[in-house]
């Protein structure tokens, strides 16, 4: 049977992967199923769902975190805009559930399906609940959570402990990586160094100056670094003048294979970033984003560190010599890192997509 499904979230890579790991699932196990893409318009929304084939559309508005008083204010006085766009867009469509994923767009368009009686959803990636979310799961019908812990403040009848939703050419990758013989270990090691979708300066520079520490003492490696964009060029020529062998790059579309061919991995701790290093069970240095809305990141990683599956250094604590002693302990420890990526494996959620399907389905009777 078919599933006319709305997904609204965006602004991130955090909250737009998860959602375009769900509408993958419906077209590609409901046929006739369709898909409309609420999003943003920010660029980053642009280019993840550039080749996507559903329908897609996007509302006037901004968020209310992190801004001003008067921004606050012109935020709010655009939201009855958003509401009528969206309940526009809803009419038209006539979709039989609507998941949120994270971000202010999503408060209009599930206020307005609740109004009108459309069975909705939401999916809360992090362990700490973002504002959207936490004012919408007093209304939506669902509470889709990735992480153990994350429950507060959500109604418990509502709630339904998922995972993470990743998308199919990760999940795909994964398992024929698993089925397929261990590898070599010849070569250099790869290092991937993970900033998130828009990159992170300071992970930036404490990695250069860890990298070239290691250099120094002879250590042999291959680098794959996601740096965002403000950062490309600083960070290739440091590379350069490293002489080390290194692909940089300023957003990475095809992370499966980067994923597969990793040894070690110095990230941010966003949830979908942790949700496909469970994945693939890579071990990793964890280094929260300070500024993450109520510190989420950090719980985040903690929940990676407290399974054995990563450690978590503290930016404002970290120097470049730090990360490297951190780099050279585990690139010379290969049972640890196996350990670790055992441990990781385990808290990987595969089917979180179609959990989230099924149960939105049959709340929905369809």
């Amino acid at each position: 049977m078919s599933l006319r499904l709305v997904i609204t979230g965006g602004g991130t890579g955090g909250h737009l992967f998860p959602g375009i790991a769900v509408a993958d699932a419906v077209l590609s196990g409901l046929p006739g199923s369709e898909v409309l893409f609420i999003g943003t318009g920010r660029e980053i929304d642009r280019k993840a769902l550039a080749d996507k084939p559903y329908r897609q559309a996007t509302l006037t508005g901004s968020g209310l975190k992190g801004i001003s008083w008067r921004g606050r204010l012109a935020s709010l006085a655009r939201l009855p805009v958003g509401l009528w766009q969206a309940w526009r867009l809803l009419r038209g469509f006539k979709p039989d559930l609507v998941l949120g994923v994270g971000g202010y767009v999503t408060g209009p368009v599930l206020l307005a399906a609740r109004l009108m009686g459309i069975t909705t959803g939401i999916h809360e990636q992090n362990s700490v609940p973002g504002l959207a979310n936490r004012l919408l799961g007093r209304f939506v019908d669902l509470v889709f959570l990735s992480l153990p812990g994350s429950e507060g403040g959500f109604p418990p009848a509502k709630i339904r402990l998922v995972g993470n939703p990743l998308r199919p050419e990760l999940l795909a990758a994964a398992q024929k990586m698993e089925m397929a013989s261990p590898p070599s270990g010849e070569g250099d090691p790869v290092l991937l160094v993970l900033g998130g979708s828009q990159g992170a300066r300071r992970v930036n520079r404490l990695v250069l100056e860890a990298v070239a520490e290691l250099v120094r003492e002879g250590q042999k490696l291959r680098v794959v670094h996601q740096t965002g964009s403000l950062d490309l060029a600083l960070v290739q020529q440091g590379y350069r003048e490293m002489g080390v062998a290194a692909r940089v790059e300023p957003f990475i579309t095809e992370m499966a294979a980067v994923y597969a061919g990793a040894d070690l991995v110095v990230s941010r701790a966003g949830a979908t970033t942790l949700a496909e290093l469970a994945l693939f069970g890579k071990p990793a240095l964890l280094i929260p984003y300070p500024y993450a809305a109520d510190d989420h990141q950090r719980h985040n990683a903690e929940i990676m560190a407290r399974q054995g599956a990563a450690r978590v250094l503290k930016e404002a604590e970290l120097s470049g010599a730090e990360l490297a002693a951190e780099l050279r302990n585990l690139l010379a420890d290969p049972e640890r890192r196996q350990e670790m990526a055992a441990r990781a494996r385990e808290l990987a959620t595969p089917e979180a997509a179609q959990k989230i399907i099924a149960q939105g389905r049959a709340l929905a009777g369809v």
